[in-house]
């Protein structure tokens, strides 16, 4: 059975058309008009061996926060989605993943339940034209809308980019790990019996 779905969002800021398969190949097709955006999405998709298509038209002439924002909501609610009941998955992942001078650390558990632990510190505020605090951004509307539990923690980094690309990269692999269904069990992973919201 394929996980899939497909989320369309429509608002007065954004309009956007994400399809997320979990059981892909980590290909990609993204044009959110944020081209930083569009980058570390793509990136996300090699990763995680997700397949991946966003179509997104923002209001780009405020900024780019609704983008970016709403693009996080929208793969959220994806991700949620087309897991299901969370029946055989392995329901935790973690990575630890280098970048040049940078580490990053990232671990999730798709419990039902929304946690954000973010802890990076970026040292320039733009990273080419993009604004380094909606990297946190984007994670925050991600794992309110898959009701995750999310750490990301970066110890050390220099370049803003390398600090974005290991943040990304890090958590590609570790919902790749969450999401994997795992050969001993076909149970949710819960000894309540549900993983589903508030649980």
């Amino acid at each position: 059975m394929s996980r899939t779905a497909s989320i369309d969002r429509q608002t007065h800021e954004t309009q956007i058309r994400l399809r997320l398969e979990l059981d892909g190949e980590g290909k990609s097709k993204i044009q959110t008009g944020v081209g930083f955006l569009d980058h570390m999405l793509t990136l996300w998709a090699k990763h995680g061996l997700f397949d991946l298509d966003v179509q997104a038209e923002g209001d780009l002439h405020v900024d780019q926060h609704h983008t970016v924002e709403d693009v996080g909501i929208c793969l959220g609610q994806a991700l949620r989605e087309a897991l299901g009941d969370k029946r055989g998955i392995t329901r935790y992942g973690h990575m630890a993943l280098p970048m040049e001078e940078t580490l990053c650390t990232t671990a999730v558990d798709l419990s039902g339940r929304f946690f954000l632990v973010f802890q990076a510190e970026f040292p320039s505020p733009k990273i080419g034209d993009f604004d380094s605090e909606l990297v946190e951004d984007f994670w925050q509307a991600f794992a309110v809308n898959a009701l995750c539990n999310l750490h990301i923690l970066v110890p050390h980094g220099r370049n803003s980019h390398h600090i974005s690309e290991a943040i990304f990269k890090s958590t590609a692999r570790a919902l790749r790990m969450a999401v994997a269904f795992d050969p001993r069990t076909s149970d949710v992973p819960s000894t309540k019996g549900t993983l589903s919201e508030g649980s």
